[in-house]
C-alpha cells in the first residue's frame, strides 16, 4: 500500500510542479534525495532535480539530503488528511532531519 501512496504522492507533486509558476521558481536549481524509513524496518528514496521527483525505489541510500522516519499508519493518515503534517512531529510519529528550506519544500508533498 505504501509503494502506491508514494507513487501517488509524487505523481500530484510532479503534476503541480510542472504547472505551478511559483513552486517551478521555487524548485529551480534544487537537487535533494530524500529518504524515507519506515518503522518496519522497510526503506524508500527518490530524488528531486530539475523541478521534479523521481519515482520512489525500494531500499536505503546513503547519506540522504533528507531523511523521514514514521511508520506506515502514519504516512496513510497523512496521506489521506486525517493528520496534518504539523500534528504527526508534535506527536513524534514523523521525524524529519533535514534544513528548515527542505522540512518547507517537502511539506508540499502532503
Amino acid at each position: 500500500m505504501i509503494e502506491k501512496i508514494l507513487t501517488e504522492i509524487i505523481a500530484k507533486f510532479n503534476g503541480k510542479a510542472a504547472t505551478d509558476e511559483k513552486l517551478k521558481s521555487e524548485l529551480a536549481g534544487i537537487s535533494r534525495t530524500i529518504l524515507l524509513k519506515l518503522d518496519d524496518g522497510r526503506s524508500f528514496h527518490f530524488s528531486l532535480s530539475d523541478g521534479r521527483a523521481s519515482e520512489p525505489r525500494s531500499g536505503h541510500i546513503e547519506d540522504p539530503d533528507i531523511r523521514i522516519e514514521s511508520d506506515e499508519t502514519t504516512i496513510v493518515a497523512l496521506y489521506r488528511r486525517e493528520m496534518r503534517v504539523m500534528k504527526a512531529l508534535a506527536l513524534k510519529k514523523l521525524r524529519v532531519d533535514s534544513s528548515m528550506d527542505d522540512l518547507l519544500r517537502l511539506r508540499k508533498f502532503f
